[in-house]
This record gives C-alpha cells, structure tokens and sequence, in this order.
C-alpha cells in the first residue's frame, strides 16, 4: 500500500511538472516549483495545486465559450461610444498602446474627480446609488459585515425595493467572512447577488489563486467609481489597527464608465453564464470638463499579461516623471529593471509605500529591493500617516492612473484588476499635488535601511523574497 502510494504522488507530481514546463511564465518559479515537487512532493503537492497555476482557464473557456454574445455586447458598446472618441491631430503611439491593451478607445467628454480617502469616496458613492434612476452595478474585492457594510446593504436594498435593479457581485475569498444572513437580506430585497467563484468552485478548479481584486460601482450607465477602496470599516477609519487608513479613488462621469460597465458584465457573465439586458445609458456631453479617460481591466485569463505590459510602457515612455503609489512593491525583474533603467536616463523615479504594514512577508519583501533601486536613483518613500492603500500612477505631465493594481506578482499575473487612464492636464495636476501631500509625509528608505540590519533580518527579507511570487 505504501508503495502504491508512492508512485501515486511521484506520478502526480510528474504530471505537474509537465504542466508547469507547458505553462511557466518565469524561470525561477518553473525551477522552484519543479525543485519542489521532486523533492518534497507531499508538501509540494497541494501547494502546486492551489497556488501554481498561473492562467484562469475557465474565464478563458467561458468567453470562447459565449464569443458572439461577449462580441456584440462590445459592439454595442463601441457603438455607443462612438461619438466621443477623441480626434488627434497627430498620431501617438503610446496612446494607441494603452487602447490595445484595453481593446477600447479613449473617450473624451469625460470628467474625472480624485476622490481622496474613505469619507469622500463613500459619501460620493452612496450619493450616486442614491440618485440611480434604472440600475446599479457593484463589484468588490471586500464587503464586511461591519458598520459600513450594514450601511451599504441598507441603501442598496432601499434602491431595489423602489425598482431599481441592482447588481452585487463579489470575491467570495475577499469575502469569506461575509454571513450567509447579509446575502440572504439582499436576496430577499430582490437584488440580484452572486460570488465572482464560490469557495467550492475555486477549490473543485483548484484555482484559489485567482481572485477578482477589482472594486466597481456603476450607476445608470452615466457614473462610475474605481480605486483601492473596498466596503469595510476600516477605509473610514473606524478600526484602529491600521488608522489613519490613506487611499485614492476615481468618480467617473461621461462614455469612459461602459468601460467599467463592460468589465463588470464581463465578470458577471463568467459568475453566472448569462449577460444580463441593461437600459441604454445617456452618454451626451453635460459637462464643463473635457477630460480623455480609458479603463483597462486585466487579468490572468488574458492571452499576454496585459497588467505588467501597461506598466512596463508607463515606466518605459517616461521622459521626466515617474511616480507611483503601491501598498505591495515586489516588483518582478522585468518591472524592476525597467524602473532602473528609467531612473538611469535622467527620470524622477519615486515609489510611495506603506510604513505600517498589513502583510508581514510583503513588508519584508519590500526591504530586499533597496539596494537595487538605491544603486541606480530610485527614491523608494515609505508613508508614516497610518496605512497607505492606494494604487496611484503618474507618468510625466501627460496621464494619471488610479486603480486597484498593486506592483506585484499577484496583480500582474494572478488577479482581476482594473485601472483608470486619465489623460488631462488638470487632472494631472491635481494628483501631482495629491502625491507632493504623501510625499511630504514620508521618509526616505535608503538601502542602509536594509544593509546595516542584522543578519536574521535580511535572511528573513531574502526569504521573503523567494515567496514573491504567490504573495
């Protein structure tokens, strides 16, 4: 029986290590993991199982699966936007990269507001679910039973119960603490709820990898939110353990939001297999501002890694300025080399992370890197005000991102995530003076912060470092 057992795993653990030489993205955790699993194949294994995969086959299948319904649902939308796609008056290739990745347009007739910290971002949200006439669409990483979750469930059950119809979709691992009572409340209260993948589901796929990072609000087609923050006490600092709580998120009004609606439905499809029919939304210009935006939503289920290709042409058309915001920076060679080689050429290349941690491995992680970004000029800047969330991005004086991607392996190549492009000179300065405010509140973190620590320490920020690719 022992015996039987031994080639049971053994042959398991070839059959893996096949897989990972049909699919390895990197080198080093194609090496790892085949180390790994010839040499400690019981511990390896389960771990393989659920973390080694690297492509989200099933949200490949399923939009195969349904590609003229996923190819006219883009059509309309392309339709729809249509009238709004700005005319250059000279070609740009760095524009018409970020709308390839995307496979959509920039719109114009947009207006863009940086909403800063939790209380302005919360207030603006529930304003908007407030004043929806026709539907709602929520999607969130984090949903917690607490004070502001309560708050949350309340407003949108009033919105569905005066005949709105409104969507809520969630990440049922962001959400394991999530009662089955709250779901069931707004069940009852005729909101239409699923998880982007059951527990059960990511298990019977072995993909609990994957998970949908993305935080969406959309109401009636015409306004749309995006940023770092989730539904959770904390982002109002109503918990001590990490307050003050520092993040960004982005209110978008005008044609720029059917991106956000398209990545909803998008999911929404995958969680349920159907797409549902929404009321055509008023996309004529009302606004003074005239701001040029684009979503670009990404995941593991995307045939080239769109999320680490949209940064490497940010860090790599960077003239002047480069500064980005980042709770996790465990940056990946490429990423890494590309923020070096641009600080080498002249630009101001800044990181803003964290000093109080919320995952201890990233934090030590986030040490290892110091030499080398010291050694060729990159200004890594840790925040002191409490916990910084948000994921910010400014390239020059020309475009400013807001999302829900961090510069790590998981947001490269693991999660759903999704970003805001705003390319406008107002909204660019704006979050220039924005980040100055952070940068003012930080210190410094040179590499003898790392070099003069003890030798545990570094060993332990090493390890850490080797697990960058799962963190």
């Amino acid at each position: 029986m022992l015996y039987l057992g031994l080639i049971l795993v053994y042959t398991t653990a070839l059959v893996c290590i096949l897989q990972v030489l049909q699919h390895y993205r990197t080198a080093q955790s194609a090496i790892g993991w085949i180390i790994a699993l010839l040499t400690l194949p019981y511990l390896a294994l389960p771990l393989y199982l659920v973390f080694g995969r690297n492509r989200f086959e099933g949200y490949a299948r399923a939009r195969r699966k349904d590609d003229r319904k996923l190819d006219n649902l883009a059509f309309q939308l392309d339709q729809l936007i249509a009238p709004h796609r700005p005319l250059y008056q000279q070609p740009d290739s760095s524009k018409e990269v970020f709308e390839t990745l995307a496979r959509l347009p920039f719109t114009e007739h947009n207006r863009c507001t940086l909403l800063v910290n939790g209380n302005a971002t919360i207030e603006s949200m529930f304003n908007s679910i407030l004043n929806a006439e026709r539907y709602i669409l929520t999607e969130f990483y984090i949903v917690r039973d607490d004070e502001l979750g309560l708050q949350f469930k309340t407003l949108l059950m009033k919105k569905a119960r005066s005949g709105v119809i409104v969507f809520f979709l969630y990440d049922d691992v962001g959400c394991a603490g999530l009662s089955s009572e709250y779901l069931r409340d707004l069940q009852e209260a005729g909101i239409l709820v699923h998880p982007f993948g059951t527990l059960r589901s990511y298990l019977k796929r072995l993909q609990l990898n994957f998970r949908n990072h993305r935080k969406i609000v959309v109401t009636d087609g015409e306004t749309g939110y995006v940023g770092g923050i989730n539904i959770g006490d904390e982002y109002l600092d109503r918990t001590t353990r990490y307050a003050p709580w520092r993040d960004t998120h982005l209110k978008i009004e005008g044609p720029a939001v059917m991106g956000l609606q398209l990545s909803f439905l998008e999911d929404w499809h995958w969680a349920t297999g159907y797409i549902p029919e929404l009321p055509k939304p008023n996309l004529a210009p009302k606004y003074d501002e005239d701001q040029k935006a684009l979503i670009l939503a990404t995941g593991p289920a995307d045939e080239l890694n769109y999320c680490e290709l949209f940064f490497l042409q940010c860090i790599n058309q960077a003239k002047s300025r480069l500064w980005i915001a980042t709770p996790y920076f465990v940056p990946d060679i490429q990423i890494m080399s590309a923020l070096q080689l641009a600080s080498l050429r002249g630009v101001d290349v800044r990181i803003l992370i964290p000093r109080k941690p919320d995952h201890k491995f990233i934090y030590y992680a986030t040490y290892s890197y110091l030499a080398q970004a010291d050694t060729a000029g990159i200004k890594i800047y840790r925040y002191e005000k409490g916990f910084m969330h948000q994921k910010v991005l400014l390239v020059d004086d020309t475009h400013g991102v807001v999302g829900t991607a961090n510069l790590d392996n998981r947001s490269m190549k693991l999660n759903f995530e999704v970003s805001a492009i705003v390319h406008d000179k107002s909204f660019v300065a704006e979050l220039t003076q924005v980040l100055v405010r952070d940068f003012s509140a930080s210190n410094t973190l040179p590499a003898s912060q790392y070099e003069l620590r003890s030798l545990p320490f570094k060993l332990l920020c090493r390890a850490a470092r080797l697990l960058a690719p799962i963190l």
